[in-house]
């Protein structure tokens, strides 16, 4: 019995440490299935954030414009999809837009061309919005009329309706471009402005046109065209020269500041030859349909320049053996 009783303290002995292990292991496992359980949902977790972001993601990109497979992927960074403050787009909402100024010089024919443009079903030309001082007094109010004109924010007589293709304005060499070069021509690059360029290279008739435009203002000519033609202004020969080669320069600079932006170079002479090509020249650069574009203006000053200058015998004498003299006899 002894025995008996001693072999059964030892297996209860034995038996007890079983049971703690037992206990320990029940533990444990329950510790396992905690940390499985936490790490199942991270993991769910994780997904359902990832399925939200995808969702998001695949909104965002419905929201971005589809562009169409044809057009030339370069072109890419010069469409726009305005979103206008004043109005909605409404269905034009995915049509591009094109952003484009004319930089040019008084008395170059820029009214003449901005008329054809503006006969354009999709061109929407501004005219001369740096005209009034307070607009170009410093480079942020020039960036904010900037991005007034291309948001479609700026409403004027030539203004489309919210499904134009093209979107731009005149801005002459002495309202605040040559003022600002660096920071215009960043703003040109940035945004993916169009430059047309255009320019006179008759730098002897246009001064005659400047003259004469500046009497018809002082006068106040009810009658401006036909007057205005029979005017002869009197050119000042001791400064002539000079006057000519400012004009040059001035446009030369000019075609330096801003030679990295995309530009084209329009002559008002080519225009006066041909301007059914020149004008598809144009719609080319701005990737536009083609159209038969259309203008009311006239002509002023026709014929020969001495008929158009009161002292023409002195300019012709001046200007006679110098670069100039080619100016003298040149229709345009």
């Amino acid at each position: 019995m002894a025995e008996l009783l001693c072999s059964f303290n030892k297996d209860s002995l034995t038996i007890k440490p079983l049971k703690k292990s037992s206990l320990v292991l029940r533990l444990m496992l329950s510790a396992i299935a905690m940390v499985c359980g936490i790490y199942i949902c991270s993991i769910c977790l994780k997904q359902m954030n990832l399925q939200n972001k995808s969702k998001f993601l695949l909104f965002e990109d419905f929201k971005r414009p589809c562009y169409d497979t044809i057009i030339d992927r370069s072109q890419i960074p010069y469409l726009h999809y305005p979103k206008p403050k004043t109005f909605n787009r409404s269905e034009c909402a995915g049509n591009p837009v094109r952003l484009f100024a004319i930089v040019s010089m008084q008395r170059s024919g820029s009214g003449w061309f901005e008329t054809f443009l503006n006969s354009h079903l999709n061109i929407s030309s501004n005219g001369e919005i740096f005209g009034p001082k307070f607009r170009r007094n410093n480079v942020s109010s020039v960036i904010q009329t900037l991005d007034r004109v291309y948001n479609l924010d700026w409403f004027t007589s030539s203004s489309k309706n919210e499904c134009s293709a093209a979107i731009g304005f005149k801005w002459m060499l002495n309202q605040g471009l040559m003022q600002y070069p660096k920071e215009i021509e960043q703003y040109f690059n940035d945004r993916g402005v169009n430059v047309i360029f255009l320019l006179r290279r008759n730098v002897l008739r246009r001064l005659v046109s400047m003259l004469a435009n500046s009497f018809d203002k002082d006068a106040k000519l009810l009658n401006g065209a036909d007057l205005l033609s029979k005017y002869k202004p009197e050119l000042n020969i001791t400064s002539l020269k000079s006057d000519l080669r400012g004009m040059e320069s001035t446009a030369e600079k000019a075609l330096n500041y801003f030679n990295s932006t995309r530009h084209i170079i329009i002559y008002y002479e080519d225009l006066m030859k041909d301007p059914s090509q020149k004008l598809i020249e144009v719609e080319d650069f701005l990737k536009l349909p083609r159209m038969n574009l259309t203008s009311q203006q006239v002509k002023i000053h026709k014929g020969s320049l001495s008929e158009h200058i009161k002292n023409w015998e002195e300019v012709n004498k001046t200007l006679t053996g110098t670069t100039y003299e080619k100016f003298l006899q040149a229709d345009y």
